[in-house]
């Protein structure tokens, strides 16, 4: 039980880094003299990189890409909240009462960077001739796909504790 408990750990651990990555880094739209995130823009000027303003969005894609941004860092906070939760209740619930609050919180980051990447992918750069989605937007993905597992995690052992 103890080896299961330290896996969920690491493997939560794991989950919040890749989450701060893909929210923070600068790489969800990619092109070859460009590098964009949440927050600006990287561009390639005379062989040095150069940090700006994004692109100028129209309201409903600056509404947009501000969704984006609001689910992308409550993913995060959910995310690390759940793992202290998840701490805390080891130690102070009895068994079959664990991992509820735990399996919650991860299951609303879960939906959180779900809909993050969602809005992504189908309101902005839909109209981009030149570029690609960048690692960040991928890592965006692959925590949704850790968050939803983790969440199951907590729901299956909250039932094999009971």
């Amino acid at each position: 039980t103890m080896l299961v408990l330290a896996g969920i750990v690491v493997l939560h651990v794991t989950t919040i880094i890749l989450l701060l990555v893909a929210t923070i880094d600068n790489a969800w739209w990619v092109t070859d003299t460009a590098y964009t995130d949440l927050w600006g823009k990287w561009d390639l000027i005379n062989s040095d990189w150069h940090y700006g303003d994004l692109k100028k969005y129209t309201e409903v894609e600056s509404d947009f890409l501000q969704s984006v941004q609001a689910t992308s860092v409550l993913a995060c906070v959910f995310t690390i909240l759940a793992l202290f939760v998840f701490v805390a209740q080891l130690f102070t619930l009895p068994k079959g009462q664990r991992f509820i609050f735990t399996g919650i919180l991860q299951l609303i980051a879960c939906l959180c960077i779900m809909t993050a990447a969602s809005i992504y992918t189908a309101q902005l750069h839909t109209t981009d001739k030149k570029g690609w989605y960048g690692h960040s937007y991928i890592l965006a993905w692959i925590s949704f796909v850790l968050t939803l597992f983790l969440t199951i995690t907590y729901i299956v052992l909250r039932k094999r504790n009971e």
